[in-house]
């Protein structure tokens, strides 16, 4: 992750950090979502019967495409230079506005939306979030994402 004094991302709050490289959501990537997860709806594990679908094709599930804003982050987020750890602190707002078709590629835009004081040594940062579909108009899904900050 690119890393920054905490005084220079303060600076960037409002501001676009960073985006990420795209990612391939493959066949195999669906599926080894849903056999994690559980989840075969046949929409994602069944070509030919999702085929008859309005979505032509399997999609990703949509839990799968927020789970990529992990991987995605660590390339787009600045964090501080002094961090001692980062922790997941949840997620609002979360919107899922259009299906990611087997075999699309994705990426991830960050926005530095706040950052507030929670004690000492810890800083809570909320980035605006879209994560967007190679060559589609409509994102995949919008997010504000928290991570608390432990310095």
């Amino acid at each position: 992750m690119p890393v920054a004094s905490l005084e220079a991302i303060r600076a960037k709050v409002g501001e676009e950090v960073g985006v990420s490289s795209w990612l391939i959501v493959d066949q195999a990537r669906i599926e080894a979502f849903a056999d994690a997860t559980e989840d075969r709806q046949f929409i994602h594990v069944d070509p030919q019967a999702a085929a008859a679908t309005p979505f032509g094709g399997t999609i990703a599930h949509g839990f799968l495409t927020l789970s990529l804003l992990s991987r995605m982050a660590a390339e787009a987020m600045l964090l501080p230079d002094n961090l001692r750890m980062a922790v997941n602190y949840g997620l609002e707002q979360v919107r899922f506005l259009a299906p990611v078709r087997s075999g699309k590629r994705v990426r991830g835009r960050f926005t530095l939306d706040s950052m507030d004081e929670k004690g000492p040594g810890k800083v809570l940062m909320r980035h605006r979030v879209t994560v967007e579909i190679e060559s589609e108009d409509k994102p995949a899904l919008t997010a504000l994402w928290l991570g608390l900050m432990i310095i």
